[in-house]
């Protein structure tokens, strides 16, 4: 599935390393809090993450400081 839309939690963390598996998995069970919920997609017992919501909502999670 290299290059997919869709990613598993394992290979979200392979990708981008500097997010550990127990915050990404922090996100999924928090997200109708964090708003992380627009990057899932859930069939059945399985969650994806879709990686363009997930960039979009990564960068909206930037805080500007002056």
């Amino acid at each position: 599935m290299e290059g997919s839309d869709v990613l598993t939690v394992n290979q979200l963390v392979e990708e981008y390393e500097a997010f550990p598996e127990a915050t990404v998995r922090w996100w999924i069970f928090n997200a109708d809090r964090n708003g992380f919920r627009q990057c899932l997609l859930r069939i059945g017992g399985r969650v994806y993450i879709d990686r363009q919501a997930f960039k979009d909502w990564l960068f909206a999670q930037r805080v500007v400081c002056d």
